[in-house]
């Protein structure tokens, strides 16, 4: 399963009005901490296929979304459940802390 692509078109459907929560990768063409958190992204969305929806959406091309959230700096990891931000990371963080902050929210 490989992560969706989010746009300010869609991120209200797919996201805010999710029945599972949704891991949110904030990012960038030319961002390369994005580059290095992308593999663990694709690995969640593989991980946790069915339980969790993983997408992501690059903030150059969605500025609406960005602002919303209020995103200074990428890559930037929320994840949403029930339309509400429950976690939030930033940076390039290793796949064990992703996890750590998932196992909150996603029954393994």
């Amino acid at each position: 399963m490989k992560p969706i692509e989010f746009t300010d078109a869609n991120f209200k459907s797919e996201v805010l009005e999710s029945a599972v929560p949704v891991l949110v990768d904030f990012w960038a063409v030319w961002c390369g901490p994005c580059k290095m958190v992308a593999p663990v992204v694709e690995e969640i969305a593989a991980e946790f296929d069915g339980k969790l929806k993983v997408g992501k959406i690059d903030v150059d091309q969605n500025p609406e979304t960005s602002m919303q959230f209020g995103i200074r700096s990428i890559p930037t990891i929320m994840i949403f459940r029930g339309g509400k931000v429950v976690e939030q990371i930033i940076g390039a963080v290793p796949k064990k802390n992703l996890l750590e902050k998932l196992s909150a929210h996603v029954a393994a």
